[in-house]
């Protein structure tokens, strides 16, 4: 049932080809809207990003499996080995998405549905967190998502983290709702155990509140990756289990990862959400429930990457962060305490946020090149 009349290779050039087009035009509509009041607010199509959800996942779930996309050939290995198994995984490192992948390969369906009910959950409760955290503008929200730098990635490859990253962003939706919001996230500890460091994160925030903590905290783990300081990532290894242990306590590079040591580029990256987040606690005053538990949530685990930068593959390490990078960088500029320019604003960080996945998707890793060479 997998679609097969398109090329495994030519996946990411559609799935950015659409991105780009739907986002241009919203960038061009936002950057006319340099003098909003505060009493307004522009509102955005909810419907065409329900559509654009819909798609999207219906577009990546039915992908074939191909080794380009990494880890979905090993993924397929085990649903082969599940599917002769009669016993549920009672004692599963990652409970409810091991015995979800358990339940479809003892029911003898294609693993396509599996891949496709995976899809969903990614790019469905992606989409109604956008609703949730932005109430008026979804379409424009969702898109920076579909945009972010690991987006495709964690939908094609790390679908288990990445389905994972999402309930948690949904748990983080019900910010004021705490019953909900604790249930979603044991759902997204479930689908993958490393979920436990956003969750400590966001605890954290629930008892720490001052926004000087934890700009004072990022610093600190941003000096100490410059300075290839190993202490804390030890003590993170003798924390974790035996595999997270595995990638804590060694070193080195393989091609699917970035962790050729201390990244600038990276770093740089990272930084953006907590320099936007400067301006608006403390130069715009903006004050928010729910953007502060973003921010704070995102710094703490964005810390903890950085503190662990030269571990191997730390890109598993920084995504836990990453994932909810599009929300905390453009979450600002839909406060009115950002100004009459805000709408304008976001449309310029829209621009630079598609700019930067698309230069090193398609420039740094080769990719437009790669797709010459074919054609």
């Amino acid at each position: 049932m997998s679609n097969n009349f398109i090329l495994a290779f030519l996946y990411q050039y559609i799935y950015l080809f659409i991105v780009t087009i739907l986002t241009i035009p919203i960038i061009a509509h936002y950057l006319k809207m340099s003098n909003v009041p505060k009493t307004k607010y522009i509102s955005d199509n909810r419907q065409k990003a329900l559509l654009l959800a819909v798609f999207m996942a219906i577009f990546i779930g039915l992908r074939p499996i191909h080794e380009i996309f990494v880890d979905m050939p090993q993924y397929l290995g085990i649903f082969e080995r599940f599917s002769r198994s009669h016993e549920y995984l009672w004692e599963a490192e990652n409970f409810i998405y091991d015995n979800l992948m358990f339940i479809f390969a003892s029911m003898r369906v294609e693993p396509v549905f599996f891949y496709l009910l995976i899809s969903c959950i990614y790019f469905i409760c992606s989409f109604i967190s956008c609703c949730r955290i932005f109430k008026h503008n979804a379409l424009c929200s969702y898109l920076v998502f579909l945009a972010a730098f690991s987006t495709f990635s964690y939908g094609t490859n790390g679908i288990k983290a990445g389905a994972a990253a999402v309930l948690f962003l949904m748990a983080l939706s019900y910010r004021d709702n705490l019953k909900v919001c604790c249930f979603w996230m044991f759902v997204s500890l479930g689908f993958h155990h490393s979920m436990v460091v956003p969750i400590t994160a966001f605890a954290l925030t629930l008892f720490f509140k001052n926004p000087k903590y934890y700009f004072w905290g990022w610093i600190f783990c941003a000096v100490m990756a410059f300075a290839h300081v190993s202490f804390f990532q030890n003590i993170f290894s003798g924390l974790a289990d035996d595999k997270g242990a595995g990638y804590l306590g060694a070193t080195g590079f393989s091609e699917n990862t970035f962790l050729t040591g201390f990244r600038p580029d990276f770093m740089l990256y990272s930084a953006m959400p907590v320099w936007v987040g400067y301006l608006a606690k403390f130069k715009k005053g903006i004050q928010s429930k729910m953007y502060d538990t973003l921010l704070y949530t995102y710094m703490a685990s964005n810390g903890v990457w950085m503190l662990c930068m030269y571990a191997s593959f730390t890109n598993r390490i920084a995504y836990l962060s990453w994932s909810i990078y599009p929300m905390v960088l453009i979450y600002p500029f839909f406060n009115s305490s950002w100004g009459m320019g805000r709408y304008k604003t976001f449309a310029i960080v829209m621009g630079w946020h598609l700019a930067f996945t698309l230069f090193m998707t398609q420039v740094y890793y080769g990719g437009l090149s790669k797709l010459i060479n074919v054609l």
